[in-house]
């Protein structure tokens, strides 16, 4: 996926209000990878970068982060941007892209040899921002997905739809291909209208009834074998009520977790660190419930976190959720004496 330059506003309420703007990286996959680093995971990102400054910086944040780099290629074009104005929530945040005739845009499947990139993987992540992103990156993403299924390695893609980049752009007839036969599939309400032309209401995964049908439809109709749906309610200018599903099609188990309710500080990469701690929990050996429950609370951690980066540890997201267990059951039985 493409690596970005981060520039979000200084002092001043709004963007460009300010003289000052503060600089970092970010993008969807890069989210992933620093957070399945900092979950003990060895991992590669792959990627093209500018060869010039901007780019080493790039390369080296990175590896501050305990990200594998040796599968980074350069180029001779321009580093991609996004300025940010962050909110709780979409209606309330801005996101401005720059990032036409990026390195990463010139990408084509002849860069990159996946047999022995993925040989000896565990597993291999995409996001539906790559699709957006012109017919070099699509190829590539189809080659590497291709190619991880014959090598055995499991897939994941999550939809993160991005109408910004799309514009007047159906996704469905790019999106769909590269969601069959993927092993995971993340997405919510909106991303599954947008990029998988199925009519999912929006309120639909307020029920366990609800979101196991549209778990199944996705299942059936693109092959996947498991979906994860999440589901953000805004509940005001600084606070989400955030939850989520996943379905296992083989056993057609459903699993649930509890809504929590947690303060916003900047909302971006919190869907890439919900996506990075489920397949964490996967890889280490947790239960489906136990790894949808580390995956919602690594996102709920990263909410309160400002920046793309969710750089907590296995230990403290787990000590997260034994003190969000105490206080449910304090509120519990406080409303029992009620």
């Amino acid at each position: 996926g493409e690596m970005l330059l981060r520039l979000s506003r200084g002092d001043g309420p709004r963007l460009f209000e300010s003289e000052q703007m503060r600089a970092g990286f970010g993008g969807a996959e890069a989210n992933v990878a620093v957070s399945v680093a900092h979950f003990g995971i060895e991992c590669e990102y792959v990627t093209r970068l500018p060869d010039n400054l901007i780019g080493e910086a790039a390369i080296a944040v990175l590896r501050a982060e305990g990200v594998g780099t040796g599968r980074v290629l350069r180029g001779p074009e321009r580093m991609g941007l996004y300025f940010v104005e962050p909110g709780a929530d979409v209606g309330n945040s801005r996101v401005v892209y720059d990032r036409a005739a990026s390195a990463f845009a010139a990408i084509t499947p002849t860069m990159i040899d996946w047999r022995a990139l993925l040989a000896g993987a565990d597993w291999f992540h995409a996001t539906g921002i790559t699709a957006a992103l012109g017919p070099g990156p699509v190829a590539t993403l189809a080659a590497a997905s291709a190619t991880a299924r014959s090598h055995g390695v499991p897939t994941s893609i999550d939809l993160n739809y991005r109408p910004a980049l799309w514009r007047d752009r159906d996704p469905v007839p790019v999106v769909a291909p590269l969601v069959r036969d993927v092993d995971l599939v993340i997405g919510n309400p909106h991303s599954v209208r947008a990029m998988l032309g199925l009519e999912v209401a929006e309120d639909a995964l307020a029920t366990p009834a609800g979101a196991r049908e549209v778990a199944m439809r996705i299942a059936d109709r693109f092959g996947c074998r498991q979906v994860a749906l999440t589901r953000r309610e805004v509940c005001g200018p600084r606070e989400n009520r955030w939850s989520a599903t996943l379905f296992d099609a083989a056993s057609g188990e459903l699993v649930s977790s509890q809504p929590w309710t947690v303060g916003v500080v900047d909302r971006i990469g919190g869907g890439d660190a919900f996506a990075a701690a489920l397949i964490a929990g996967q890889l280490h050996g947790r239960s489906r419930v136990d790894a949808v429950e580390f995956a919602l609370a690594a996102s709920a951690l990263k909410l309160r976190i400002p920046g793309d980066f969710n750089r907590v540890t296995t230990d403290e997201v787990d000590l997260f959720i034994g003190g969000m267990r105490a206080t449910q059951a304090i509120s519990g039985r406080m409303q029992a004496s009620r």
